[in-house]
């Protein structure tokens, strides 16, 4: 790439291959969950952390007007004070799972947000979720490492950008609060 211009034409193209049929899945799982007790935890490492944290903010407060019905959402990525406890005192692979052994219950959510989709923390964190019969949405890209196999709801961007990974993440995100917001 070589001006904006072509940065915006890659993505453009990313964009018209998304899975769409992939994200309505995604969709329709939370729009059955919602009025439950069903939490919703959210991990991401880096610019994933940013996106996670961004999406919990804007789930949390847009998605669902009022409070009937709304998501107990949590962000494993926003506590440093827990991330860096954790990583001193056990390995930065527990600073997930360790953290959802204190706050899950079976049959939660995890949205796993991880580019390369092998981030050891991140896979850790989904076998965690999966002794505990919860449901695991995997964001990816690249070729979707082991991510994309361990999720029950995978969402696979093909690119091999990391960059135009993660505006897809955020995007697919934001689709994500406008199905809630917007009732489609």
């Amino acid at each position: 790439m070589h001006n904006a211009q072509d940065y915006l034409h890659v993505l453009k193209s990313e964009i018209d291959r998304m899975d769409v049929e992939a994200i309505d899945r995604v969709v329709a799982l939370l729009k059955e969950k919602k009025g439950t007790q069903t939490q919703i935890f959210l991990a991401g490492n880096g610019g994933s952390a940013a996106t996670v944290n961004h999406f919990m903010c804007d789930f949390s407060k847009n998605a669902i007007p009022g409070d009937v019905g709304r998501f107990k959402v949590i962000s494993l990525a926003n506590s440093v004070s827990s991330i860096t406890a954790l990583g001193n005192d056990y390995t930065f692979a527990d600073i997930f799972s360790e953290q959802l052994k204190n706050l899950m219950n079976d049959g939660d959510i995890l949205l796993a947000v991880s580019a390369s989709g092998n981030s050891p923390n991140i896979l850790q964190a989904c076998e965690y979720v999966k002794s505990r019969n919860g449901i695991v949405i995997g964001l990816t890209g690249f070729d979707g490492g082991r991510l994309d196999q361990m999720a029950d709801y995978p969402i696979h961007c093909d690119c091999d950008c990391i960059e135009q990974v993660e505006d897809m993440h955020l995007m697919v995100l934001h689709i994500l609060v406008c199905a809630f917001k917007l009732g489609f």
